[in-house]
């Protein structure tokens, strides 16, 4: 058991993995000087310019290098710098990294990590704070992992380099600080949620920063005499059903919350299947569609808070209204 910040518990988990299968590569801009959050420090003097290779700027032909290393045989782990810069690599990712497995039975598959820092980044405006979760997950081909703490980054990490498949790892862009506890031994499944808050009266379903937004309206709602469990699903593709129907089946309300836009966010998917599946009384809450704002005041308005999710719990125990039964 160690103590390191999240950057640290991927750059350790990477680092191990690298030790232990030469085919796992670096490359992307700027990760021989440890990359812009950290997340390679040291890596490139352990390794070499040959495992950890600087490229140009230019995102389509980082990504498109790197699915032919992995068709090749090696297992790159492209470095995008924020999720926002791949939009300039949109086709690689999805029409071929996605894509290839299928269209070639199997004979050729992407085992590729793509780090896409995601979300909100503090003054960073509408092209840098992007959470896009939601475009990932629709991509047939194409698996999606979202880690909230250093525990996970580092598990999570290794277990998407064990998959074999075309990853998106979304690290959020202002969890690089966050320090916690890593033990080295403990893995991580993807597809498996983690309950990290029991509670009876509503079941709070989220991911990635919200996960600890969500914790704090736990605290807050406690105060008040409602228990809250929250979820977080770790990974959005694929998710753990079982975990958050089975929450559902006990608490019988359902708050899914994120920090990207709601309309059409991944919470669509996961309301859809609760009202499917379940009797559950379900509800959203997640960003105004409205880009990023610049100025603080704005920037707030798309933000998830404690107080938001409390809220929106305490509306879900409120009794029925009698014309419309599902509010």
């Amino acid at each position: 058991m160690a103590r390191m910040n999240y950057a640290r518990a991927s750059c350790t988990a990477l680092e191990a993995a690298m030790r232990s299968d030469d085919r796992v590569v670096v490359v992307g801009e700027d990760v021989g000087r440890g990359g812009i959050f950290g997340q390679y420090r040291g890596l490139q003097q352990a390794f070499g310019g040959k495992r950890v290779i600087d490229t140009p700027i230019s995102e389509s032909t980082i990504l498109g290098a790197a699915v032919g290393m992995a068709l090749a045989g090696l297992q790159p782990v492209v470095e995008m710098r924020v999720v926002d810069f791949a939009l300039c690599a949109i086709d690689e990712l999805v029409n071929q990294a996605a894509k290839a497995r299928y269209m070639f039975g199997g004979q050729g598959r992407v085992a590729m990590v793509a780090r896409l820092p995601n979300g909100l980044w503090s003054g960073s405006a509408a092209q840098h704070s992007q959470s896009l979760e939601a475009w990932f997950a629709h991509i047939p081909g194409l698996v999606v992992v979202a880690p909230a703490t250093p525990q996970d980054n580092y598990s999570l990490l290794q277990a998407s380099l064990a998959c074999g498949d075309p990853v998106v790892y979304l690290e959020h862009k202002e969890l690089w600080g966050l320090e916690g506890d890593v033990d080295p031994a403990k893995s991580a499944q993807l597809g498996e949620a983690e309950i990290v808050h029991p509670g009876r009266d509503v079941t709070v379903v989220t991911w990635s920063r919200t996960r600890h937004t969500a914790l704090e309206a736990a605290a807050l709602t406690e105060q008040q005499g409602v228990s809250i469990e929250v979820i977080d699903l770790r990974t959005i593709w694929p998710w753990d059903r079982d975990t958050v129907l089975a929450s559902a089946a006990r608490t019988g309300r359902v708050l899914i919350t994120h920090e990207a836009v709601q309309v059409a966010g991944f919470g669509a998917e996961i309301a859809a299947t609760l009202a499917e599946e379940t009797d559950a009384r379900v509800r959203r809450l997640g960003a105004p569609r409205i880009p990023v704002g610049y100025s603080m005041p704005l920037e707030d308005e798309s933000r998830i808070t404690p107080q938001a999710i409390s809220a929106a719990c305490t509306k879900l125990l409120e009794p029925r209204n009698a014309r419309n039964p599902h509010r």
